[in-house]
């Protein structure tokens, strides 16, 4: 009698179980890597919404995203501490100064002046630099009448808002200035209070207050004085634009 074939068991069944943790495993990867990406951002309503999102993923419940982010948005006036504030004020106000720089330096090359005008930036401020060969006659503390013109068209140049304080200071050679003078020194301080008068007149905006007038002489020459070139240098006059906003942040002590 013929033997009955034995049946083969079926193939056994592969248990996937386990595909099921896998695959919560890879979410809750892939939200830390969202959470993650989302964090090195400062967009603090994008955190708030995706919050929301995984909290209803996640059945519910308080998630730590609810939590206010340690970074906040820079946009916010808060933000800034008041050492990012005084700096700010302080750069504006540089701005400025540069921009009346540029102002000053276009109104020299309008009428082709390089030669008798130099503007540079300072601590002190902004300081434009006028050859008085173009302003006085030798010996003489009046301004020429043929270069009031430009005294006004620098003075326009002057203003601003809030009004800053200017300086106007003379400087002379060694050469003596002669019978109309006491000394060299006198006759620096009357043309800067010369010039200075000429300014602040010439444009009703500008307030005489905040125009002060000084003289040093022979005492601080820029070149030596045993040349003509030299004593040429020597002989100038200087308007000083002073900064509102000191480098640390705080009001200059010069401002009115």
């Amino acid at each position: 009698m013929a033997k009955k074939a034995k049946k083969k068991k079926h193939d056994e069944h592969i248990d996937e179980s386990w595909l099921v943790p896998y695959a919560d495993i890879l979410t809750l990867l892939l939200a830390v890597f969202i959470i993650l990406f989302a964090s090195s951002s400062v967009d603090q309503e994008k955190l708030d919404r995706m919050s929301v999102v995984f909290s209803q993923v996640f059945d519910g419940g308080t998630s730590f995203l609810e939590q206010p982010s340690p970074i906040q948005s820079p946009n916010a006036e808060s933000d800034q501490t008041p050492q990012t504030q005084q700096n700010s004020a302080y750069l504006k106000d540089q701005q400025e100064l540069a921009q009346i720089k540029d102002s000053v330096d276009n109104f020299i090359a309008v009428h082709e002046m390089e030669g008798q005008f130099a503007t540079a930036m300072t601590d002190e401020g902004l300081l434009v630099t006028i050859r008085d060969s173009i302003l006085f006659d030798s010996g003489k503390s009046d301004i020429k009448p043929e270069y009031k013109p430009i005294a006004k068209e620098l003075a326009d140049v002057l203003v601003s808002n809030p009004p800053r304080n200017i300086v106007v200071t003379g400087h002379t050679d060694n050469v003596p200035a002669g019978p109309n003078f006491s000394s060299n020194l006198q006759l620096s301080v009357l043309r800067a209070v010369n010039f200075a008068e000429l300014l602040w007149k010439s444009n009703p905006k500008l307030d005489g207050r905040n125009f002060s007038s000084q003289g040093y002489g022979e005492n601080r020459a820029i070149a030596p004085n045993d040349t003509k070139e030299g004593r040429a240098k020597n002989r100038r006059v200087e308007v000083l634009i002073q900064p509102l906003v000191t480098e640390d942040g705080s009001a200059a002590k010069n401002t009115k």
